[in-house]
């Protein structure tokens, strides 16, 4: 039976010319770019020379003095982390109900350790209301405040306003956090152009080898360590650069870019081929965030009157791959906190499924995925 593949919100397969790039790195011999002798220097200069095409895909200069920088971390989790136990004013921190396991986790952390947090409500829709940071930062005494927002939400692929509420940061001067992790690679990012402190993304969600994220900081902006132990990166993340796998995050990214308007439509038509299917047969799904912008491959379904834990576990057996929820939290597999944010019902909520397309999907595989997801909810609902 045909293996298909439709969690890529989860991970995504390496594109072989990155790992043409990364074997073709590590091929070179030693490299740890912080030693003096020149396999040292040759380390730097492919960490410099990948810094600075990242720098290109997301339309920010990197490298200059006092400039914007990008910190490689190991993870998109870490990534959050640094960033928001990192960065001045973390103790004051205002985020979505919908976000992330790792940036959650962060504030949950500090709730417990005497920090202020606030929950910005979203809508039914799944879109973060902005009346309602605005009113949390107007009732605060302080403007030193920290708002995390993600761009693309990681269950329903939900796009967030982030230019709106970039301004509305900046004129309450607060400092802004946004978790890019599902967007980077996937749709267009201009860093030249939007007022945000701070973003964080991976390389193994556009493609790109596990094991390596960044955070990108905003010219100006200081951040404090969470480990120690070493001065690279500027002591703000201890520990030797994995030069091959920035280079295969460099890789995957170039491409991602440069064939990013042929993968959005790629994406867009699968999705929505497989999205109309189920629901011309099955007119009782319900689709989240449906009438908003979203991800162009992501589509977060519930199947109501099926149990969601049934589904995954039946269509992995006929060889479809997807998620019930964050790939961080599946292994205990608890009800989705998106869609509990969003007034989902129980029976929603205990039927949704996650799927995610990408540039290698190809149409016949959907074809084939409708039909086994339809007969596994047939035999499943009740």
């Amino acid at each position: 039976m045909t293996f298909i593949y439709l969690d890529n919100a989860a991970t995504t397969l390496v594109d072989p010319d990155v790992i043409k790039r990364i074997t073709e790195i590590m091929g070179l011999g030693p490299a740890n770019p912080s030693s003096l002798h020149s396999c040292g220097q040759l380390a730097r200069n492919h960490v410099d020379t990948a810094t600075e095409s990242i720098g290109n895909c997301l339309n920010t200069q990197l490298g200059e003095a006092g400039g914007a920088r990008l910190i490689f971390t190991g993870s998109g989790t870490e990534a959050n982390n640094l960033a928001l136990r990192g960065l001045p004013n973390s103790s004051r921190l205002i985020l979505s109900k919908i976000e992330h396991p790792s940036v959650i986790g962060v504030a949950q952390w500090l709730e417990q350790n005497g920090g202020q947090v606030d929950w910005i409500n979203v809508s039914r829709s799944g879109v973060v209301n902005i009346e309602h940071l605005a009113s949390i930062l107007d009732s605060r005494d302080s403007t030193d405040n920290l708002v995390s927002v993600m761009w693309a939400n990681n269950e329903t692929g939900v796009l967030q306003p982030i230019n709106e509420i970039a301004k509305l940061c900046d004129e309450q001067n607060a400092k802004l956090h946004v978790d890019a992790t599902q967007c980077v690679g996937k749709i267009p990012i201009d860093l030249a152009n939007i007022s945000i402190t701070s973003m964080s993304f991976s390389a193994h969600k556009f493609h790109g080898p596990t094991g390596i994220g960044a955070v990108w900081l905003a010219a100006g902006e200081t951040i404090e360590p969470i480990m120690f132990g070493g001065e690279q990166q500027l002591e703000s993340r201890p520990g030797t650069e994995p030069v091959a796998l920035i280079a295969g995050m460099a890789e995957a990214l170039r491409i991602a870019t440069d064939t990013l308007s042929k993968n959005e439509e790629h994406c867009f038509t699968l999705r929505n081929r497989l999205e109309n299917a189920l629901l011309s047969d099955f007119s009782e799904l319900v689709v989240h965030g449906q009438s908003v912008d979203r991800l162009p491959g992501s589509t977060c379904i519930s199947f109501p009157g099926a149990d969601r834990q049934s589904l995954l576990m039946a269509l992995d057996f006929e060889s479809i791959a997807c998620s019930s929820g964050s790939a961080c939290s599946s292994g205990s597999s608890p009800p989705s906190h998106v869609l509990k944010a969003m007034q989902c019902s129980d029976s929603e909520i205990n039927s949704s499924l996650r799927f995610a397309v990408s540039k290698f999907s190809k149409t016949e595989e959907i074809d084939v995925a409708i039909d086994r997801i339809s007969s596994v909810y047939r035999r499943l609902r009740r």
